[in-house]
């Protein structure tokens, strides 16, 4: 682990918005939130995919996307970071690339400085009935590095959303070092009612590591619906903290020796073997 042995634990939250197609209105309301959290005693925040911006259909993604350098959440969640001194996990955000878009993760330190960027490597195309149908690689350009950040307390591996069906990303975070995963989603109702749980605790299982979780919920444009249930889940698979369907944020104590305690218990990382 990478933890500073001084620093045996710390409070993670995870926000959970209902975002518009507003940028102004989901900054207002997510900053409440961050600075809730804050004054809860939250040393790390996490915001959810999609967090400053909420739409459908692929020619209003590409309107409302800015570059990183113009975009309105970035600076304002920057300036957040530093003025509540926390490290903040900033969700993701559709960037402008030119052609194509990124739907990237920015981690802000507590001097409001971009520590980390990560673009989601695995789009979401599927068609769950009829009527529901999604089609990310018509607007995203997927990522293709994997990416993980050090914290004070270890490292954090950065994914986002669909990625969590790709258990070998997740393998190769931990592998890396990572003693915590986040995964912002903007998870349908659909897939979150059959999948959510399930499917972010074996990853947290599987790896002996802490998930951070932060999710969005609710109607949004487009008749979109969106699961909610923001998670914090510990090594051993336990669900730490659980929102429910309501905007607002949990929190919880992380143990960061519980990620050692797991995996010296259940050592499966040391026991991965070549096949055909």
């Amino acid at each position: 682990m990478t933890q500073n042995a001084s620093v045996a634990s710390f409070v993670a939250a995870c926000v959970q918005v209902n975002a518009s197609d507003n940028f102004d209105q989901n900054i207002t309301a997510t900053s409440t939130f961050v600075r809730e959290a804050a004054d809860a005693g939250a040393d790390l925040v996490l915001l959810p995919e999609n967090v400053a911006m909420m739409t459908f259909g692929a020619e209003n993604i590409r309107k409302h996307a800015r570059s990183e350098a113009d975009h309105p959440a970035i600076a304002a969640f920057s300036e957040l970071a530093r003025e509540l001194g926390i490290w903040l996990h900033g969700g993701t955000y559709a960037i402008d690339l030119g052609d194509r878009l990124a739907n990237r993760t920015i981690i802000f330190s507590p001097d409001g400085e971009i520590a980390a960027r990560y673009d989601k490597i695995h789009m979401f195309d599927v068609d769950l009935s009829e009527s529901e149908s999604y089609r990310e690689s018509e607007t995203f350009q997927p990522g293709g590095e994997k990416v993980s950040v050090d914290l004070p307390w270890g490292r954090l591996g950065l994914t986002t959303c669909y990625d969590v069906r790709f258990p070998y990303l997740y393998r190769d975070l931990a592998l890396g070092g990572a003693d915590f995963i986040a995964v912002p989603s903007a998870f349908t109702k659909t897939t979150g009612e059959a999948h959510w749980h399930v499917l972010l605790r074996a990853r947290a299982i599987e790896n002996g590591c802490f998930i951070f979780a932060p999710a969005q919920t609710g109607d949004h444009v487009g008749k979109r619906q969106t699961y909610g249930h923001s998670l914090i889940i510990n090594p051993w698979g336990q669900v730490l903290a659980d929102t429910g369907i309501e905007p607002g944020f949990i929190a919880a104590e992380i143990n960061v020796a519980e990620v050692h305690a797991a995996r010296t218990k259940v050592p499966s990382l040391k026991h991965d073997r070549d096949y055909k």
